[in-house]
This record gives C-alpha cells, sequence and structure tokens, in this order.
C-alpha cells in the first residue's frame, strides 16, 4: 500500500515537472515573439534635415547665396518717362552664373494707390537670403538698403498718391516738370553714410536695421508680387552676360533704363566705371559697324565704302561693291603681267603714235628731194 502511494506520488511530481517545464517554455516563447514583435526601427528610418534652407533662414526667402552680393553701384537716374511710373531701383540678383545686376527702371503699378517694397539680401543662418519685392499700400522693410532716389533705406521718400494721381518729389527723383506736373519739392535727410553701398542686411560688413514695429505690421498686408513686365525685366538681365557681376567686376554698363526690358538706344544709363558704356555713345555710329554688318546706320555707307574687304560693304551697297569689285578685277589682271615685260609703258606710249608719222614723212621728203 504504502509502495503504490509512493509511486503516485512520484509520478505526480513528475507530472507537475513537466507541467511546469511547459508552461516555463510557452512564457519563453512568448517572450521572444514580444521581443521581435517590440524590436528598436533601424537608424536609416530617420532622416536628419538640412542645416539650411530657405526656408530657415526667414519667411519668404527662395534663393540663397554663400557669398555677399556686391556693392550697389553708382548711377544717375533716367527721367520719369510719363506720369504714373513709379522707380524700382535696382539690385543684384543671384543664378546659375553668380550674381547679375537687375537695372532700376520706371514701371507701372498694378493698381493705383499701391507703392513698391525693393528686394534686399538678408544675412541669416549662415548663408544670404534673397527677399523679392512686392507691391502694396505701405513700404515694408528692404533691410535698410539705402537705394538712393527716395528708397534711403526706410520707407519711400520719392512720391506719394494725392487724390488717384502719383505725385513726384522734386528733390530726390529726375522728372521733367514740363510734362508731368503732379509735383511737389521737399528735402529728403539722408542718416545713411556716404558712398556706404551695401547692398545687404545683417552679417559682417552688411547693414544693421531691423524691422520697425510698423514695418512688421505692413508686412501683414496683402502683398502683389512683381508684374509681368518686372519679370520679363529679370530675366532679360538674367540672359545679359554685361549684367553679370563676373564680367562687370560690379559696374554694369546697363545700370539703369526708362522703361522695363528697354536695354538699349536712349534712356540707358551706365554706372560709374562702366567704361565700355561711357565710350559708346560718342563712337556708337562707328565701332559697332565693323562688327556688326547686319546693323544698318547712317554712318553704313561710308564705313562700307572705306572698308570694302568687309562684308558690310557689299551687305549695304551690293551693286555699287559689284561695280567696284568689276572695275578693279580687269585691271589687276594685267599689271602683275605688265610689271615683268614692261608694258605699262605700253598704254602711254599708244598715246604718242604720232611719232612715227614725222620719221615716214621724212623719208618721204628726202625721196621727194632725191626725185628732185
Amino acid at each position: 500500500m504504502f509502495t503504490m502511494v509512493h509511486r503516485r506520488t512520484r509520478f505526480s511530481g513528475l507530472a507537475a515537472g513537466a507541467a511546469l517545464a511547459m508552461s516555463t517554455a510557452t512564457i519563453i516563447s512568448g517572450c521572444a515573439v514580444q521581443a521581435r514583435v517590440y524590436a528598436p526601427p533601424p537608424p536609416r528610418v530617420y532622416v536628419e534635415p538640412p542645416v539650411v534652407s530657405a526656408a530657415v533662414v526667414a519667411p519668404g526667402v527662395t534663393i540663397t547665396a554663400t557669398e555677399a552680393p556686391p556693392p550697389l553701384p553708382e548711377y544717375e537716374q533716367p527721367p520719369c518717362p510719363e506720369e504714373g511710373y513709379i522707380w524700382t531701383p535696382g539690385y543684384w540678383h543671384y543664378g546659375a552664373a553668380g550674381y547679375y545686376w537687375v537695372p532700376g527702371t520706371w514701371v507701372q503699378p498694378p493698381s493705383v494707390g499701391l507703392l513698391w517694397t525693393p528686394a534686399y539680401w538678408g544675412f541669416a543662418g549662415g548663408v544670404y537670403g534673397f527677399h523679392a519685392g512686392y507691391w502694396g499700400p505701405h513700404v515694408g522693410f528692404y533691410g535698410g538698403v539705402n537705394y538712393g532716389f527716395g528708397y534711403v533705406g526706410v520707407g519711400f521718400a520719392g512720391g506719394r498718391w494725392d487724390g488717384g494721381h502719383f505725385a513726384y518729389n522734386t528733390s530726390v527723383t529726375n522728372v521733367n516738370t514740363t510734362i508731368i506736373h503732379n509735383t511737389y519739392n521737399r528735402t529728403v535727410i539722408n542718416n545713411v553714410t556716404v558712398n556706404n553701398r551695401v547692398s545687404f542686411n545683417g552679417g559682417a560688413g552688411g547693414t544693421a536695421a531691423v524691422p520697425t514695429a510698423e514695418e512688421r505690421s505692413f508686412a501683414q498686408e496683402r502683398h502683389i508680387p512683381p508684374t509681368a513686365t518686372q519679370v520679363s525685366h529679370i530675366q532679360e538681365a538674367a540672359r545679359n552676360p554685361a549684367l553679370s557681376a563676373r564680367t562687370n567686376g560690379g559696374h554694369p554698363a546697363i545700370a539703369a533704363t526708362v522703361r522695363p526690358g528697354a536695354f538699349s538706344g536712349a534712356g540707358v544709363v551706365g554706372a560709374r566705371g562702366a567704361v565700355p558704356l561711357a565710350a559708346r555713345p560718342a563712337n556708337a555710329a562707328e565701332a559697332p559697324r565693323a562688327s556688326a554688318p547686319n546693323e544698318r546706320g547712317p554712318t553704313g555707307g561710308a564705313a562700307a565704302q572705306a572698308n570694302n574687304h568687309t562684308p558690310a560693304a557689299a551687305a549695304k551697297a551690293p551693286g555699287e561693291a559689284q561695280r567696284a569689285q568689276a572695275r578693279p578685277e580687269p585691271k589687276a589682271q594685267p599689271k602683275p603681267e605688265s610689271r615683268p615685260q614692261g608694258k605699262p609703258q605700253a598704254k602711254p606710249q599708244q598715246k604718242p603714235k604720232p611719232a612715227p608719222k614725222p620719221a615716214a614723212q621724212k623719208k618721204k621728203n628726202e625721196e621727194g628731194e632725191k626725185g628732185r
């Protein structure tokens, strides 16, 4: 009896041990499954954001550069073409080839009552960010950059809207008062250092201006981007190699224009130090003719006659050129042949041919005397 109980107890102990082992294995296997499900994600899932981006620099910045823009060139303002145009100052833009100058020009605003806030460069986040210009009811912050002609770094003193018409301050803008009568004269105090041509805000060497409370409120107003003519003006400047800072050394030959996109002809103003443009008005009628035979001008005929070896001569006066070429050709053929044979004297000898006649007459006279 004791033996049977002992065997049952031993069997139950073994069964309990087996059950415990099975439960332990189940728990272990369950833990292994949970470890697979809650494993940490691989490091590749996390992507670090770029160090600098246009959005990080400042709101509204879409272009950045690692080098500062060149100083602003010095130039004169062309006259206002007609009433209603507002001056938009020139500035340095940035493209694939680096900085290029967008000439200042007179522009018609999109609607009455709008003013232009110039573009400017601002240093932030280790780069220079471009803030595009815009139209609005007030002139906002443009970096404290002194663009001149009323844009002295804060606001605009070059004119104002008065009863639906734009009035010009003749003390800082170039306006012909015999044509445009909506004018006034008010002295503008310029607190910016003389000859300070800084073209960017912040950073080493930049302006230290910060937006005022009023300028910050203006930033919340409705703004209108540059007009289609302004965009075309910018694109034309980007395509012009002469406006690249690498080419002109910071002195663009086309610093300002009377109208957007008018990069040639009357009304184009060059910057100080832009020798090519300063030299062109004096000899523009002569110098371009040799390099541009397709151009037409009052001096083209004289230049073509003076330079018959150029293709411009044949292009401008085909009939005369053919005659001029036809005349020397027959003369050129006998000349090389006559030089070694001494035939050039044959032509002048043909004129005094009467010389043999007196000799023949002498013979006849002698014969006559003999006959007598």
